[in-house]
């Protein structure tokens, strides 16, 4: 009887123990599971882990473990949150791994944590010197300066043009909103053989391209012949737009992207105002013919950059396999392993030596028995595990305009993949800022022709009407200037206060500013023009708009990139796409007459509405954006498809 007092007492115990056991672990569950928001972002019910969320500064306290993206509260025993991480068995303690964590790589001031992590190898783009990085960005961006200028090149010379071929002002339009077409055509092209095949050849084949293409524009005989003309020209310039910011995403580090984006964003838009003032003194003194007969003498100068300083900056950061023998500690010879903690443990018999085998290219097979050359061709399966084992690089061999296959993907599948994209939300807002932060000064540029060069207005001549893109020159460098640095400085300010941790909605706090310079500037253009204001006037506006605009179009390049690294390529696709096809060329076939028609105080009121209300939707991007980025790794599309 005592004995059956004694074992129900007992029992009693265990099942109090029992019940404490389940209340302490499933208030820990409590505590490692994500707060609801984070400085207005709603956060994953289930999870820290969201692409895009990264641990930015490195002073914070409480985070000790990597979970996928360092993104879980401390903890110092087992969890019920699954996890990447292994849990060791007591028998697995017993014959324990050697393991220590491995230290991420920081700036030399310590402060910021490299994001993506540089490999040791110094064929990594990551580890080139900067001077070679920021010379392969300047190199690349004057050829985006001047193939983003193509765009607007004529809008100066509209009425020269139709004066040449006999035909209306607005029918010339159509060299704009084709050419934009050819844009979008190109992209599509572009982008999966840039993926597949390295983007080096993508932007010397191009450039080689854009300059047959610029003389063919100044030998046009018809207006037909124009026409098709810009259409083959936009498909030769269409890297400068879809691919360039992949190549920052590749040689930058993450802190250093904003700034080097906005550089890039600068070029291009700068482009876009800098080459029409150009053009219309070459109009006015020359003719409309000598415009593209010096774009193919500045093409080729720009190629010559791009073969010399540019070269592949391919690097496949996926994260590589480690095996861990397990072997027994009391082996006093037996090193400490410096595998990190989330490498899988894989048991082998006792009796073997303990090795840390990382992936390696395969050794060289011949049926000969004579030596076999040190720098053996790499595969497509393996162009970074040859060059992270290589010796660096000379300068002579980075001139090789093409590296071999990077990838087997089906290109007819990668050129698919940027209309999959659509359906992420974080993209298709970077989309629809991106069309209209580009688009709305294409729009404005087909409205100098009308509104300056005009009698009943100003009555500009070619090259007067060229000197009004100073203002929107001025006007994209002061906004890609906030843009880059003062971006980087709010997201490293919200980061702090994140606990360290940046999302990449923190990039959309600048929506505020492109708002109101953009629809204060296009209603300020067209109410101006149309009452006949003084010509500074408008002018003004067009200079603020293009402030605006160039916020927008960084803002929308970094947001995606930061958003969806790994399909950078086809993001920038995405977004050129939607801006060549939904907005270039849609409004230039109507605008020109619309403008004519309606006058531009009613026009303007309208697209400034327009820029307006589309904006808005950032709010809801910013509050839900990291849901809905975590809804897209869940339904896994782009990996389906």
């Amino acid at each position: 009887m005592a004995k059956m007092r004694l074992l129900g007492s007992w029992m009693g115990v265990q099942a109090e123990g029992r019940g404490k056991q389940t209340s302490t672990d499933d208030l820990e569950a409590k505590k490692q599971r994500p707060p609801k928001w984070s400085l207005g972002i709603l956060n994953d019910k289930e999870t820290d882990e969201v692409p895009g969320s990264i641990l930015l500064m490195s002073k914070v306290a409480e985070r000790n473990e990597p979970l996928g993206l360092q993104h879980v509260q401390a903890r110092t025993s087992s969890s019920s949150l699954p996890s990447p991480f292994p849990q060791l068995s007591r028998r697995s303690s017993q014959t324990s791994t050697y393991r220590v964590k491995q230290e991420k790589k920081k700036t030399p001031d310590g402060k910021i944590i490299l994001e993506p992590q540089p490999d040791e190898s110094p064929n990594d783009p990551l580890n080139w010197p900067a001077f070679r990085r920021d010379l392969a960005l300047l190199s690349l961006g004057l050829y985006c300066m001047v193939g983003g200028g193509m765009t607007p090149i004529l809008a100066a010379g509209f009425s020269n043009v139709a004066s040449t071929y006999h035909i209306s002002t607005a029918r010339v339009s159509l060299t704009t909103g084709l050419y934009m077409m050819g844009l979008g055509i190109g992209s599509v092209v572009a982008s999966p053989t840039a993926i597949l095949f390295g983007k080096r050849p993508v932007y010397l084949v191009g450039s080689i391209l854009f300059i047959l293409s610029a003389v063919w524009c100044a030998l046009s005989p018809n207006f037909p012949s124009l026409i098709v003309a810009r259409i083959f020209q936009g498909i030769a310039v269409s890297p400068v737009e879809c691919l360039p910011s992949a190549t920052v995403a590749e040689i930058f580090f993450l802190h250093e992207r904003a700034y080097r984006l906005g550089i890039y964003t600068l070029l291009l838009l700068g482009g876009k105002n800098l080459v029409p003032l150009v053009s219309a003194a070459i109009i006015n003194s020359l003719g409309w013919r000598w415009v593209f007969w010096m774009v193919a003498i500045v093409v080729g100068l720009c190629g010559a950059l791009l073969f010399l300083f540019v070269p592949e900056t391919f690097w496949d950061r996926t994260p590589r396999p480690r095996r861990v023998v397990v072997r027994d500690p009391n082996d006093a010879n037996v090193p400490e392993s410096d595998v990190p903690i989330h490498s899988p443990i894989i048991p082998s018999p006792m009796s073997e030596p303990v090795t840390e085998q990382v992936a390696s290219p395969p050794e060289p097979r011949s049926g000969f028995h004579s030596p076999v050359p040190q720098h053996i061709p790499p595969s497509p399966m393996d162009y970074t595990t040859y060059h992270r084992d290589a010796p660096p690089k000379t300068w002579t061999q980075t001139l090789r305009p093409y590296a071999g296959r990077l990838s087997k993907d089906n290109w007819f599948k990668v050129a698919l993949r940027p209309f999959i994209l659509f359906a992420y939300p974080s993209i298709l807002w970077s989309a629809m800022v991106y069309s209209f932060s580009v688009g709305w000064l294409i729009v404005l540029s087909e409205s100098v022709t009308v509104i300056y060069r005009s009698r009943d207005t100003y009555n500009f001549t070619a090259l007067q009407a060229g000197l009004v893109y100073i203002s929107p020159f001025i006007g994209g460098v002061l906004g890609t200037a906030v843009a880059g640095k003062v971006s980087d400085i709010i997201v490293r300010a919200m980061s702090r206060r994140n606990e360290g941790v940046y999302e990449p909605e923190f990039r959309l706090v600048m929506a505020i500013p492109i708002t109101l310079a953009c629809t204060g500037g296009l209603w300020m253009f067209g109410w101006s023009a149309q009452n006949k204001d003084s010509w500074i006037v408008p002018t003004l506006g067009f200079g603020l708009t293009s402030f605006g605009c160039s916020l927008g179009s960084t803002t929308a390049i970094t947001f995606a990139v930061d958003c969806y690294r790994g399909y950078a390529g086809e993001a920038l696709v995405t977004l050129n796409f939607s801006k060549n096809i939904f907005h270039g060329l849609v409004f230039s076939l109507f605008f020109t007459n619309w403008l004519e028609s309606d006058g531009s105080k009613e026009v303007f009121l309208i697209v400034g509405g327009i820029q307006l209300a589309c904006m808005l939707f950032t709010i809801p991007m910013y509050i839900y954006g990291k849901r809905c980025r975590m809804w897209t790794v869940r339904k896994n599309l782009m990996e389906k498809f």
